[in-house]
């Protein structure tokens, strides 16, 4: 588990792509240097890689086929920056908020703007996405723990503060650019509990319980025979 509290900013020193695969290494010497070992999890732009080689101030991880597809780690070249969050330690201080590294999915700088001290993205993404977006809930921006300004249809904003724009690759991206979005856990958990139908929606007493007909939905019925 992270916290979206970027420890460092890396840069990509070593990139294989493969048809399916890709192999990246990351020099990180405040994150490496701390006892990094092999087989550890770290967060690279919010996706959660497990370390294979140690070397220098250099850490090597394999990305599978599936972190390819719904995150933006494909597209990354040597040179460039990305952030770096080891995993939280169990006696670690809980800053940001709960992620898992597990990428949703993508969305697209759309505009930025000035808001005094303070640096506005507004981000583009899909509607699978949007539903778990809410004003002032948190979500993780390129493994940035953040604070959803503003939440409409296919758009979200969040402000950014100079302290984070100075240690994270945000002030790097400009309009058109492909960002890594992981939403709220317990959004997504929330809404899988509520489509799902308890015992596969078999219509016995069980299936019912979950909500209206074994369908798995809440509906006002529901909620008044069950004392709402």
């Amino acid at each position: 588990m992270f916290t979206g509290i970027v420890e460092d900013l890396g840069t990509v020193v070593g990139l294989e792509n493969g048809a399916d695969f890709a192999r990246l290494s990351v020099d990180s010497p405040t994150v490496v240097t701390d006892r990094t070992a092999i087989g550890e999890s770290i967060a690279v732009n919010g996706v959660c890689l497990t370390v294979t080689s140690v070397r220098g101030t250099a850490f090597t991880a394999d990305v599978m086929h599936e972190t390819l597809r719904r995150s933006s780690l494909g597209s990354l070249r040597r040179g460039d920056h990305v952030d770096v969050e080891r995993a939280m330690p169990a006696d670690g201080r809980f800053s940001g908020h709960i992620v898992s590294g597990h990428i949703d999915g993508t969305g697209v700088v759309t505009s930025i703007t000035r808001d005094g001290i303070a640096v506005v993205y507004t981000i583009r993404a899909p509607y699978a996405l949007m539903r778990f977006i809410a004003e002032k809930g948190s979500i993780a921006v390129e493994g940035i723990s953040l604070t959803v300004t503003h939440a409409g249809r296919d758009t979200f904003g969040v402000s950014i503060i100079p302290h984070t724009a100075a240690h994270t690759v945000l002030d790097e991206r400009r309009i058109g650019d492909v960002v890594n979005l992981e939403t709220d856990p317990i959004a997504k958990y929330t809404a899988r509990l509520l489509e799902m139908p308890a015992n596969g929606g078999t219509d016995d007493v069980t299936a019912g319980t979950a909500g209206d007909a074994g369908t798995g939905a809440i509906t006002a019925d529901f909620l008044a025979a069950h004392g709402f």
